[in-house]
């Protein structure tokens, strides 16, 4: 008996550790397919705002803009002579607004635009600026010489009499400013790496480490804050030149943002270097900056270009450092001139636009080519770390 209630005390325990089992397997499914599910939302999040970036980009990109002020009409009798794509561009309506138009609201809407024409005044007309449209390619990549310039010029003007959308001068800001960041940041950030990492005490290392990471909490409106009020007077002081806001202060500023995030990838990096290969250089007689220099950061060049690459990205999408710091966009690579980014620029100006008009859309573009910007240097990115990865690691 007691050996019957033993074997049906040992099933029950058998049956028990199956289910448990069991739905330990299901929970762990559960999980899995969760962290799946989100891991794809997060990427068709990223993938739906691009869309939707581009789409409202889109009229730049096909040329179906047109930002001149002065237009030949189309005469209310003559709306059979033009295609519905023509009538559409030429009043200014958006293909889901347009289908629901008949034909008897078209013509009353060309009237609208007939009177409207009529009461521009004469020289206006005759004005070839006006006749411009400033949304094409060549007038936003290329200098265009404008009434009142010697010579042809690049401007980022949209709000003036005739609009100008020039997006090189934005550009050249973004580049400038982003560069003059990467110039002192880099250098500090990864000094400071291979110095925690392979020269400092155990001690030090512990306090340092954290220490310059906290650097990343500081809100980017403080940094502007502080570079606004103080750095921009202070540099202007010492280097005494004309335009207190320039690409210079902003790119010292924007370093204040991107030493930390460099510092911390790149640390982990020579930090995950094998001590073994480090004590095979000490044995061979190299002293601690040689086995640093010439073994350390070699076998951890990828990880410290990733670092740069992501200091990169964090510096071309900055917003408010530059928004605060940075004055008029100007096409000059004079560091001590007035400069605007591409971000401060959407930033400033996205609330005052007309939805759907010119401006609109260009904004937009300019969103699209920071999508372009982070995409070709990931490819980059990518590219260059295999290239090291197969020197110095020996993977292809």
């Amino acid at each position: 008996m007691s050996k019957k209630f033993s074997q049906t005390e040992a099933s029950i325990q058998s049956v028990t550790e199956r289910r448990g089992v069991y739905f330990r397997k299901v929970k762990e499914r559960i999980i899995e397919s969760l962290m799946y599910t989100i891991s794809l939302s997060v990427i068709a999040a990223i993938f739906c705002i691009f869309l939707f970036v581009g789409k409202e980009a889109l009229p730049i990109f096909t040329g179906k803009t047109n930002s001149a002020l002065v237009q030949d009409p189309i005469k209310p009798e003559d709306i059979d002579k033009y295609s519905p794509e023509q009538i559409r561009i030429y009043l200014g309506l958006p293909k889901s607004k347009f289908k629901k138009l008949d034909k008897e609201t078209l013509i009353a809407l060309l009237e609208v635009k007939m009177e409207a024409f009529k009461e521009i005044p004469e020289n206006f007309k005759n004005d070839k600026d006006a006749r411009v449209n400033t949304t094409q390619w060549k007038y936003l990549i290329f200098p265009h010489q404008w009434t009142g310039y010697d010579k042809p010029v690049y401007i980022w003007q949209p709000v003036s009499n005739i609009p100008k959308y020039n997006i090189m001068p934005l550009i050249v800001g973004s580049l400038k400013v982003t560069l003059i960041g990467l110039l002192f940041a880099v250098p500090i950030s990864v000094g400071a790496a291979i110095y925690v990492s392979q020269l400092a005490k155990p001690a030090i290392r512990e306090t340092l480490k954290p220490a310059i990471e906290l650097l990343a909490g500081i809100p980017s409106v403080v940094i502007g804050f502080f570079a606004l009020l103080v750095m921009a007077s202070w540099f202007q002081s010492v280097f005494k030149y004309e335009i207190r806001l320039n690409a210079f202060v902003a790119g010292i500023a924007m370093s204040f943002a991107l030493i930390p995030i460099i510092f911390s990838i790149a640390e982990d990096a020579l930090y995950a270097v094998p001590r073994s290969i480090i004590n095979g250089a000490y044995a061979l007689g190299a002293s601690k900056w040689q086995a640093a220099w010439q073994i350390a950061v070699p076998a951890a060049f990828t990880g410290i270009l990733a670092a740069i690459l992501l200091g990169f990205g964090r510096a071309i999408g900055e917003t408010m450092i530059v928004l605060m710091v940075t004055s008029a966009s100007e096409m000059t690579w004079n560091i001590f001139q007035g400069a605007r980014t591409i971000t401060a620029t959407i930033a400033a100006e996205m609330a005052e636009v007309v939805f759907g008009g010119p401006h609109y859309r260009i904004l937009f573009l300019l969103g699209t080519l920071l999508f372009g910007f982070t995409f070709i240097a990931n490819i980059v990115a990518q590219v260059a770390i295999g290239k090291f990865k197969e020197k110095f690691e020996g993977l292809k």
